[in-house]
């Protein structure tokens, strides 16, 4: 039985600060024209934390805030998150302390900060981060937030697709990129629920493929090396409980390569004019590797995050 409910997502709506919601949706032509299906993006970047966290981190913190004072909160972020959470809790008043690797991009490490974030850099990827995170709530109290475990995330994320599927056509595909897996769970369930006849395709990089492989063999698989620009879904441990939610309700789940990612990004910013960071770019590049399998289909794929400094992204989307 999955974690997630359909009623409580519904719910969550009126507990999200509106500048998360209702973000644009649209399909761009020249886009779907030069790869061969009529692609919608729904933008999930025109808002404070520039990307859909916030969807989640409202979600967590007001239904903690429901039960009483949480006192103060915590997390691991490769930034995305730890933007997301501590703008929630600043305007809740809550403390926020955000644990992350020292090579995470110093774009997202400047906006933890500016939204008042304590933040913490220690190790080389975000596995380090996560476990100080837990340490730090075992011995402070603080509530750990734990992207994609915390079930919040991941109900907060599913409105996404509440609105995705509020239009007068239902879609042959949705594209979702996936890392931890609180947007690739959320949007799954309510396709599921809403859209059956929809294919739900999850989307990782090749050199990030642990929660890739793990749907596949339908158990976990943990990966010993990280090697890719999409920060925001590089992990190396899938959680359980997560990977059992996603088996409910992917059908698919591509790997991409590095340059099928900047392919991605560059065609975004050419065609649809948009910047975006590399998770963002994830569900182009699967349909720029494989475009026989999506031409002339009715494709939606959610432009999940735009914090990328602005040297990357001149360094990837340039000319080949």
């Amino acid at each position: 039985m999955s974690r997630l409910d359909l009623g409580r997502i519904r719910a969550a709506v009126g507990s999200i600060d509106p500048v998360f919601l209702q973000s644009p949706q649209f399909e761009a032509p020249a886009l779907s024209d030069a790869v061969g299906c009529a692609l919608t993006l729904k933008v999930e970047t025109m808002n404070p934390v520039r990307s859909f966290k916030g969807r989640g981190t409202e979600t967590v913190l007001a239904r903690l805030t429901a039960d009483g004072d949480p006192g103060s909160v915590v997390c691991a972020s490769a930034g995305n998150l730890g933007q997301a959470l501590a703008y929630s809790a600043g305007r809740r008043r809550i403390p926020a302390t955000v644990f992350a690797a020292e090579t995470a991009n110093p774009l997202k490490i400047e906006r933890m900060r500016a939204f008042g974030a304590e933040l913490h850099l220690e190790g080389d990827d975000i596995e380090l981060p996560r476990r100080l995170a837990q340490a730090h709530a075992e011995r402070t109290g603080a509530h750990l937030v734990e992207d994609s475990l915390d079930i919040g995330t991941c109900e907060g994320a599913a409105t996404v697709a509440l609105e995705l599927l509020d239009g007068p056509a239902p879609f042959d595909v949705v594209l979702v990129a996936l890392g931890g897996g609180a947007l690739a769970s959320g949007v799954g369930h309510v396709v599921r629920e809403l859209s059956p006849a929809t294919e739900v395709v999850t989307v990782q990089p090749a050199g990030a493929p642990a929660m890739t492989l793990s749907w596949r063999q339908r158990s976990v698989v943990n990966t010993e090396t990280i090697e890719t620009i999409a920060d925001g879904v590089a992990g190396r441990f899938p959680i359980p409980e997560v990977l059992a939610d996603l088996l409910d309700v992917v059908d698919d789940a591509v790997l991409v390569s590095e340059d099928g990612i900047t392919n991605g990004m560059r065609a975004l910013y050419e065609l649809a004019g948009l910047v975006v960071e590399p998770s963002a770019a994830l569900g182009v590049a699967a349909i720029l590797e494989e475009p026989d399998r999506f031409r002339g289909r009715q494709v939606a794929t959610i432009i999940c995050g735009s914090n990328v400094d602005p040297s990357d992204f001149r360094s990837w989307v340039a000319p080949a």
